[in-house]
């Protein structure tokens, strides 16, 4: 037998192989043995910020589980770009990733919702639950099939992180002002949770916002935006967070139905225009 052909030997107690993949460095295709260390940390923060979350959720700390899921959402935000970056990214971070945004944005947000409004509901709270996880699972393996393919200037459907905020930070508010969980407020959670799971799987498209490039300058005021809009945030982060979620999943739709009004108002005046033109080309012809 060849020595290629032998399955690998462990010498330690527990039989775990070294990590080996091909990755892009400088243009070059390269073998690399490992993975690598800052990025896969940062998503190893948030997989631990998202199962806290679930842990404060169930044992009814939702202002831990929310502030867990924010900082959930932070670091998925960094891990890639700090991938990108340092050219570190990896295939083996990729998936990482996923795994880790599907127990962060899609089984913590469903079972913190259930551990506060879903429990008059019954079977229809558990269904509401099943559903969201269920989209923000589609969601992301959308997401990674559709790599490279589409425009990145936007998200098709709304991104988990936001959708995991539109749910999450609902429970978060009610706790800190002590919201009586009635049949009213059950339901209407259960509406608002199956509305955010399948924003995520729809085709409404959502700005990435990744034509904002940190590297360069920007106006003066803008930095100044950004100073007032931080202190805003810092004054009231239960309320600003879950209005600037609402906000932005909202621009999804509202953008798809305005695209949708405009390509019919073109062509409803396309023959309109077609017809004027082709009076003044005849008027212009008898003349």
């Amino acid at each position: 037998m060849k020595e290629e052909d032998q399955e690998p030997q462990s010498d330690g107690i527990l039989p775990i192989d070294e990590h080996e993949e091909i990755v892009s460095e400088g243009g070059k295709k390269v073998r690399i043995r490992g993975i690598y260390l800052l990025p896969n940390l940062l998503t190893l923060g948030a997989l631990f910020s998202g199962f806290y979350a679930v842990i404060a959720g169930m044992s009814g700390n939702f202002d831990e589980a929310g502030w867990a899921i924010l900082i959930a959402a932070v670091l998925d935000g960094l891990d890639g770009r700090i991938a990108r970056l340092t050219n570190t990214q990896s295939a083996f971070g990729a998936q990482f990733d996923s795994l880790s945004d599907m127990v962060s944005f899609g089984v913590a947000p469903s079972l913190i919702m259930f551990s506060w409004a879903f429990a008059p509901l019954g079977r229809l709270g558990w269904a509401a639950s099943f559903i969201y996880m269920s989209c923000a699972a589609l969601r992301l393996a959308r997401f990674n099939v559709q790599l490279g393919t589409v425009d990145k200037r936007f998200f098709v459907g709304l991104q988990s992180p936001l959708a995991a905020g539109l749910v999450t930070f609902v429970p978060w508010l009610g706790y800190k002002y002590g919201l009586e969980i009635t049949p009213l407020v059950a339901y209407l959670s259960a509406i608002l949770t199956v509305f955010a799971g399948l924003l995520m799987i729809s085709n409404y498209k959502y700005s990435s916002f990744k034509e904002l490039h940190f590297k360069g300058t920007v106006p003066y005021m803008v930095f100044v935006f950004a100073v007032v809009l931080l202190v805003v945030v810092a004054q009231n982060p239960h309320e600003m967070l879950l209005s600037m979620c609402i906000v932005y999943a909202i621009s999804g739709p509202a953008m798809g139905i305005y695209e949708k009004q405009f390509k019919k108002q073109a062509i409803d005046t396309g023959p309109e225009v077609e017809s004027k033109s082709k009076s003044s080309k005849s008027n212009r012809e008898s003349s």
